[in-house]
């Protein structure tokens, strides 16, 4: 091996170990903070370890001393938003996608623009708005309130990549099955949807995840009745960095799981048509 060679393949491991470190090092933290009983200056390693923090947090054990309450209820709370959201979602992108992709609609790009306009604008004042609409429609401190307030934010996403994930969709598979005489409503369910499922697939993905993460829409009308996983890490991230790791690892697991069925099942074709 030529020394040019060598000193290329170094820099390349060098850049790989920096790399991971980068990636992966945050989560190793979050593990070390999760499981630390006792961490403080100027140890690089916890002095003790256990998993009291996970066992509070996870309703196994109930102790003042920990700092920590259970998340088991706040984790349903955040589940059963993040599924409601994404129904609703899909209900609307569905259509909606298949609509702008396959029509000559007027103003496509108007429409496709006001989705996005939520995530245009800092969401402070959008939400203290939104605050006095839903407070005199009796939707704030609410499931159905922060059910809406998540689906505003997401629905950019559901229907941005529903309607790419249609158009990548060649028009004569479509036409085919009309030509040998299927319907345009058994067309749509036997080829067009099916062919689109993988792209449709992560659209409901990135509506679940950006629904689980949510906590500015939350905070605004949720409380003080509703408490998400992201409210309990903020409202712990001060105070307990044991529990606010705790919380932070459990929020991460489904978006690994999730971004690992993305990477298996989106393809480019399937977002190639994304934009106005």
């Amino acid at each position: 091996m030529t020394r040019s060679r060598l000193l290329l393949k170094s820099v390349e491991a060098v850049l790989l170990v920096f790399l991971f470190f980068l990636i992966f090092g945050p989560m190793l933290g979050l593990v070390l903070w999760s499981i630390a009983l006792r961490w403080y200056w100027p140890h690089a390693l916890p002095q003790e370890i256990g998993g009291d923090y996970w066992a509070q947090a996870l309703g196994f054990q109930k102790s003042l001393a920990i700092g920590a309450v259970s998340i088991t209820e706040a984790f349903q709370t955040s589940m059963i938003i993040a599924v409601l959201v994404v129904v609703l979602a899909m209900l609307i992108a569905i259509p909606a996608g298949y609509v702008l992709a396959k029509y000559p609609i007027p103003f496509r790009g108007a429409i496709l623009f006001l989705f996005l306009m939520p995530q245009a604008f800092p969401q402070q004042p959008v939400f203290v708005n939104l605050l006095l609409t839903f407070n005199k429609l009796g939707l704030t401190s609410k499931i159905e309130g922060v059910v809406l307030i998540h689906l505003m934010v997401s629905l950019v996403f559901s229907v941005w990549i529903s309607s790419a994930a249609f158009k990548g969709i060649p028009p004569e598979l479509e036409e085919a099955a009309r030509s040998v005489g299927a319907s345009k409503l058994r067309a749509f369910f036997q080829i067009t949807l099916p062919l689109a499922a993988p792209g449709l697939l992560a659209s409901a993905v990135f509506v679940f995840l950006t629904s689980l993460d949510e906590f500015t829409g939350t905070f605004f009308i949720g409380l003080p009745f509703i408490t998400t996983l992201p409210m309990l890490l903020y409202s712990s991230s001060g105070s307990n960095l044991q529990f606010a790791s705790v919380i932070a690892i459990v929020l991460l697991i489904p978006s690994i799981l999730f971004m690992i069925i993305i990477e298996r099942f989106l393809k480019a074709e399937h977002v190639g048509g994304v934009g106005l």
